[in-house]
């Protein structure tokens, strides 16, 4: 896709779209080619759907959506973009896996947006590649393939391997293949007909500022978070966290009573909970491996504190593996790095979601 384009006519480009695919990524995509097109009267770009079968996609609302093919009748085409699932184990079988490297051999960019990765990773193709993806999807990623770099951009261009986090990055993504290909008005002009009002580097965060996040913008309380989710494996005392920011711990206890309406030890352990969710719904780490991944003990410790906080245990909130039917539902974006408030035992249950 950012390769030089020297064929006839309009540059084509395909999409694979696979179960529970992220429509906000797809579409952020895909409107940039339209609206290109568009502004300049011309044909630049056409493309086409494809999935694993030729059979019609749900996506991530549920919404069926028609391909043209199914993915064995992928030729011709520079470009393959891959939109997985939030849950890409669940779709990862070997005859997918066999048509991506099928693919990629042929000299076809390959591009993976949210976590597309994780079916590119499995297929062999990232050796020696960095990569980016949703950052909810990267600690589960690093745990599974620890031999992977992976980066917080918004996309990654390593030659014919792009990486992009998804959502509104694969705008920008585009926005700047536009810019490159076509100049940078039209790229300009695209992205205001979606009031879009810059186009992102691609280092930019993917993330809001702590500070926004947390809700408050006292320098002591983002200060002593930000230590805490850096040290999530290994867990920093309060008396620590408060020695480094120069303030007793008990002057640290009122500043979080005060801004976050919670005590430091629980919103770390809010933190660590969160984090032990993402791996044992993303990967297949022990309870174990996830309980030393987190901060905890012990598997029990961890599994005490996780009953404590989802009302249900670290091994029935798994994903059923191979069940394409286990695509998250809707949920409250509990992946997240923060201290969520504990939930009823039918919401816990449900897994995050995410645009």
């Amino acid at each position: 896709m950012f390769q030089p384009y020297e064929g006839d006519g309009p540059e084509p480009i395909g999409f694979l779209l696979v179960p529970r695919f992220s429509m906000m990524a797809v579409a952020s995509a895909i409107e940039p080619l339209r609206v290109a097109n568009r502004l300049t009267g011309r044909t630049l770009f056409s493309w086409r759907l494809y999935s694993p079968d030729g059979a019609p996609v749900p996506a991530s609302n549920g919404l069926p959506i028609v391909v043209d093919a199914a993915l064995d009748a992928f030729a011709g085409v520079p470009t393959l973009v891959v939109c997985p699932s939030f849950d890409p184990q669940l779709f990862e079988t070997k005859p997918l896996l066999a048509a991506l490297r099928r693919i990629a051999r042929s000299g076809v960019t390959m591009v993976a947006v949210d976590t597309g990765a994780h079916f590119l990773a499995r297929a062999g193709l990232l050796d020696g590649v960095r990569v980016t993806m949703h950052w909810e999807a990267v600690p589960g990623f690093r745990e599974e393939f620890p031999g992977i770099a992976v980066s917080e951009e918004l996309y990654e261009i390593a030659g014919r391997v792009v990486t992009c986090a998804g959502g509104t990055a694969a705008l920008d993504m585009m926005l700047e293949m536009i810019r490159l290909k076509h100049g940078e008005a039209l790229a300009v002009a695209v992205s205001e007909q979606f009031i879009h009002d810059r186009i992102r580097d691609r280092a930019s965060a993917q993330r809001m500022p702590l500070a926004s996040r947390l809700g408050t913008g006292n320098g002591k309380v983002v200060g002593a978070v930000a230590m805490m989710e850096a040290a999530l494996e290994r867990p920093v005392a309060t008396q620590a966290l408060a020695a480094r920011l120069g303030i007793t711990a008990r002057q640290l206890e009122r500043l979080f009573r005060d801004h976050l309406g919670t005590t430091p030890g629980h919103h770390y352990l809010g933190l660590r909970l969160a984090r032990a969710r993402q791996l044992v719904q993303q990967t297949g780490m022990t309870v174990a491996e996830i309980a030393v991944a987190s901060g905890f003990s012990s598997a029990s410790a961890l599994s005490r504190a996780y009953r404590g906080r989802y009302d249900v245990a670290p091994r029935a909130d798994r994903r059923p593996a191979g069940n394409a039917a286990g695509a998250r539902p809707p949920g409250d974006g509990g992946g997240a790095l923060r201290a969520p408030a504990p939930r009823p035992a039918a919401a816990a249950r449900a897994g995050p979601d995410r645009t």
